[in-house]
């Protein structure tokens, strides 16, 4: 994994002056900024990539600069920021230990409430008892996040570690993400970064998954009064489960939709997988698509919102509306996400068979873990 990168003397004016015209050049601690006026006709942003990296420097193109009355350029006045790059390990900032701590709260209640239905009014201390629960849901998100994390280092690009999002839901958070901030070289390094996530979050879902088939139910997750017009609240299986708990012996497990909590971390993990994987805009499938087919990624994504409501209105006539609300909430995300468009790398070097193969194989992956109606309410009666 790359470490901070060797950081050479920034590139004198002379050097870059067939790309930038340089007319001053002032310092903001370990920033160098080049003030002037970019070359016309000329390929700026490949070059200067390339220029600046080869120092150990990252670079942006920017209108004005401002960070104190002293240091101060206008708006009209175009600045070429560069900056070290530095990629070493930056320790565990504070913000993402506290959504992470948050986040362990938030899932913890959930699984105490929901699943595990502890009386937490009259034994709070029993929360500790949904422990293997969060284990589970973090466990299935943590690891794909991180799968993009160290691939992003490897490649040389700064990115944080995961910020977890905790949300009082059935699950108790809404995910967690990485942010690149620097630029993505090359499809090769966009590919990794983008196919690292769900590998590695499908490989922690299948040991989930495969442990919480081996757990028998909790005793207050069985059925009492099957009778009763009670609305019960149905998480479907995709065929990656069924795949799984065949593999284990353990399909007797699925046939009463009554599973360990730790199946349902699996089956989240199933879920965040197949969303990600849709080719559009930043997501994961967007990166895939993008560094395989490149721009011609924009006309597959521009048919992902359309793709979404048309399998809402298809839901809708199997099952009803309630279980059209997720793909009516990721159609409208897609169309976002198609308008926003994909991540660009600097070099457009086309891949190599081996990861156009991978790619095709992640998204059959991915497939495995579609089902059109997730999640589904009926009548206890109706079990």
């Amino acid at each position: 994994m790359a470490g901070r990168e060797e950081v050479g003397p920034p590139p004198n004016p002379a050097e870059i002056d067939d790309i930038f015209d340089v007319y001053e050049v002032r310092r903001d601690g370990e920033r160098v900024l080049y003030v002037g006026d970019p070359v016309a006709g000329v390929d700026h942003e490949r070059r200067l990539w390339r220029l600046f990296r080869a120092r150990g420097y990252e670079v942006r193109l920017q209108r004005g600069y401002r960070t104190s009355p002293e240091l101060y350029l206008s708006r009209g006045e175009t600045v070429l920021v560069a900056e070290p790059a530095d990629r070493g390990r930056e320790g565990i900032p504070r913000t993402n230990l506290v959504l992470f701590l948050l986040t362990v709260v938030s899932t913890l209640f959930a699984g105490a409430v929901f699943w595990y239905q502890i009386p937490l009014t009259d034994q709070p201390w029993r929360v500790v008892e949904a422990w293997p629960f969060v284990v589970a849901i973090m466990g299935v998100l943590g690891i794909h996040e991180l799968g993009h994390y160290v691939t992003s280092r490897y490649h040389g690009v700064d990115a944080s570690l995961p910020y977890f999002i905790p949300v009082p839901t059935v699950i108790g958070s809404l995910g967690a993400v990485i942010k690149i901030r620097g630029r993505i070289p090359d499809r090769k390094a966009l590919f990794d970064i983008g196919v690292s996530g769900p590998l590695a979050g499908l490989v922690a879902t299948v040991v989930v998954t495969a442990i919480g088939l081996q757990l028998d139910p909790l005793a207050v997750q069985e059925p009492t009064d099957v009778a009763s017009d009670e609305p019960v609240v149905l998480f479907n299986h995709p065929p990656l489960l069924e795949i799984v708990a065949v593999l284990t012996g353990t399909t007797g497990q699925l046939e009463d939709n009554v599973v360990h909590p730790v199946v349902f971390g699996g089956w989240v993990g199933m879920l965040v997988t197949l969303l990600n994987m849709l080719p559009v805009g930043q997501l994961d499938g967007g990166h895939i698509v993008r560094s395989m087919l490149g721009d011609r990624q924009r006309a597959i994504a521009a048919a992902v919102p359309g793709a979404m409501f048309a399998l809402a209105l298809y839901v809708f006539f199997v099952a009803g509306w309630q279980s059209t609300t997720i793909w009516l909430i990721w159609g409208l995300f897609a169309l976002g996400l198609a308008y926003a468009g994909p991540v660009t790398p600097v070099e457009e070097e086309p891949l190599d068979y081996g990861r156009i193969l991978l790619g095709v194989v992640t998204f059959v992956l991915a497939a495995l873990c579609f089902t059109p109606v997730p999640i589904e309410i009926v009548e206890a009666g109706d079990l």
